[in-house]
């Protein structure tokens, strides 16, 4: 009986230095990257997007370590305001679902309206710090590309089938 009692403590005893010398070898990595946000890193870098500019632009390497430096620097100021727009969110989830107060609808809209005026901000200061990054031929590229983008959305919701009849 007190053999297996001793063999119980000692394989706690195990478990728990394990798990102790595998969270102190884990707290001094480095954190993870930031998982990339919707639409790319604002908009322009992350990953596939990164690489679709670096490539139709030609970006050259000096200018691709400053966007990225850039996009890193920004990222710090962007998380907490999208923390804010995901809380909102799921603070207007009782209220789709459950009973309607509209008072509270109408404060979380009002502090979600602040946070998407500071997110707006943000992100076009962000895109003028990109934008001049760029050489004056890639910034004219850049500009026909936004053109051909906005004409291919105009003619998407142009195109889109009329709504049906409400009965």
């Amino acid at each position: 009986m007190k053999a297996i009692r001793v063999r119980i403590l000692v394989a706690a005893l195990a478990v728990l230095f394990g798990t102790a010398i595998a969270k102190s070898q884990t707290a001094d990595a480095a954190p993870p990257p930031p998982p990339p946000m919707h639409g790319g890193e604002f908009g322009f870098g992350g990953g596939h997007m990164m690489k679709f500019f670096t490539d139709y632009l030609s970006l050259t390497d000096a200018q691709q370590t400053q966007i990225k430096a850039i996009l890193q620097k920004e990222h710090a100021a962007m998380k907490p305001l999208m923390q804010q727009m995901r809380q909102s969110e799921e603070q207007l989830k009782p209220y789709e679902e459950g009973t309607y107060d509209d008072a509270k609808v109408r404060a979380v809209a009002a502090q979600q309206s602040a946070t998407q005026i500071e997110l707006t901000v943000q992100k076009t200061r962000i895109h003028n710090e990109l934008f001049q990054v760029l050489t004056a031929d890639q910034q004219t590229k850049m500009k026909e590309f936004e053109a051909k983008r906005e004409a291919r959305m105009q003619a998407h919701m142009n195109s889109a089938p009329p709504a049906p009849p409400e009965d």
